[in-house]
């Protein structure tokens, strides 16, 4: 026998969607950010999403021919460098998507 969950107390008219809670059930006024941030955004959204896959690609390239070359450290230190610009891309894409405030 399974022991039923206790039911959740929630606000009344609470909804995770509702313009009133925010996006994603978030306050609007924990969610604002500083200028820099916003000043950051504003100008890494004007990168193609195509920039930081190609300099991952470089990076796994340049790595490869370090290591061809018999450079062992050189090529791990530049070969770390891909995840970076994978997780970078990937912050452009999401403010490209939803944008700055």
């Amino acid at each position: 026998m399974s022991a039923a969950a206790p039911p959740v107390n929630k606000p009344s008219g609470y909804h995770p969607s509702s313009a009133a809670n925010g996006r994603y059930g978030v306050p609007a006024h924990a969610r604002r950010e500083g200028p820099l941030a916003r000043a950051i955004e504003q100008q890494t959204s004007k990168l193609p999403s195509d920039v930081f896959l190609w300099a991952a690609g470089a990076s796994m390239a340049a790595s490869a021919t370090a290591k061809a070359m018999g450079s062992k450290n050189t090529a791990l230190f530049i070969g770390q460098w891909a995840a970076p610009f994978l997780i970078l891309g990937l912050y452009n894409k999401l403010v490209k998507i939803e944008g700055s405030e």
